[in-house]
């Protein structure tokens, strides 16, 4: 079709320099012969531009899906940021909204999604172990930390803790450890020597406030703010019950602990998957500077995104 394009403009050149000379005017004709020649050029360019730009889009993503599974907050709104960029190279992000841990990971093991975006690498690995899936972290997919936070139920300080009072924490392996931790920082348990991330509640050596470590699923501890003195909540969690970080978490884990470099949020796909160019595209995204500060701007702390090793 291309060709036949720039024929007929050719065609059209040449028969108009074709009467110009019947006409008896030679200079005339010459020119038209110089205009045939330039149309021919100019669609020649136009042509070699046309395919250049086809070429170009097909580095990219030429319109392919990418398809991931996600968190509400903050993830499926980082993604959506990150769609208005992959959009210009070319790709269609598609994101599905996921309200819990189990379902995302289910849907890139079958097939159904490309990748998801909603845990980090400690629960994916638990999650491996305990249902034998075959998941992992996509290349570069390291992307934010959601540091985890104490707040404040029936008490607004940690300074008013007294003996007996109840203290929410997620009820998952990887989560409670977290959790754990934490508490343990902020000197209202001791763990035993070498609990670190596999804490439980039956590693808890000390507890000098005889506190209740009540287990609740991490998408519920929110909700017992009003029934416990405290609750450590998940980043995202707290986010989504309108919990700042910043302004309302009596305390927060250290940035420099073991903790953060351990539960850093990922996108994961199955193996085999991690480096397949969408996958990369959609990380190298998510790792842009424009996707970082928006990431400040938007969460102010709650959110950090992650400069660490891959």
């Amino acid at each position: 079709m291309k060709n036949n394009k720039i024929l007929a403009v050719v065609s059209a050149a040449v028969l108009a320099a074709g009467v110009l000379a019947g006409c008896g005017s030679s200079k005339t004709a010459d020119t038209a012969a110089s205009s045939a020649a330039a149309a021919t050029s100019a669609a020649t360019e136009a042509d070699v531009a046309a395919t250049a730009a086809a070429t170009e889009a097909a580095k990219d993503g030429a319109g392919e899906k990418i398809t991931v599974a996600a968190s509400v907050t903050p993830h499926a709104e980082i993604l959506a940021k990150a769609k208005e960029i992959l959009a210009g190279q070319g790709y269609d992000l598609e994101v599905k909204e996921f309200e819990d841990y189990v379902q995302p990971n289910n849907v890139v093991e079958s097939g159904e999604f490309d990748a998801n975006y909603f845990q980090h690498v400690n629960y994916l690995n638990s999650f491996n172990e305990e249902n034998g899936t075959h998941l992992t972290i996509a290349e570069n997919g390291k992307i934010h930390y959601e540091p985890f936070g104490i707040y404040g139920g029936t008490k607004k300080s940690l300074d008013e803790v007294a003996d007996g009072d109840a203290i929410a924490v997620p009820n998952d392996t990887t989560n409670e450890a977290r959790a754990l931790l934490l508490l343990q920082q902020e000197g209202l348990i001791k763990l035993k020597d070498g609990a670190g991330i596999t804490a439980t509640v039956n590693d808890i050596a000390e507890n000098p406030h005889n506190l209740k470590i009540v287990e609740i699923e991490a998408a519920q501890v929110s909700k017992q703010l009003p029934d416990v003195a405290y609750a450590v909540i998940n980043g995202n969690y707290a986010m989504q019950a309108g919990l700042s970080v910043e302004k309302d978490a009596l305390a927060v884990e250290s940035a420099d602990g073991d903790a953060i470099q351990q539960y850093v949020n990922i996108i994961a796909v199955k193996e085999g998957n991690e480096s397949l160019p969408k996958i990369k595209a959609l990380t190298d995204v998510l790792h842009s500077d424009e996707i970082k500060q928006f990431i400040n701007d938007t969460y102010k702390g709650s959110v950090v995104p992650y400069e660490g090793e891959q």
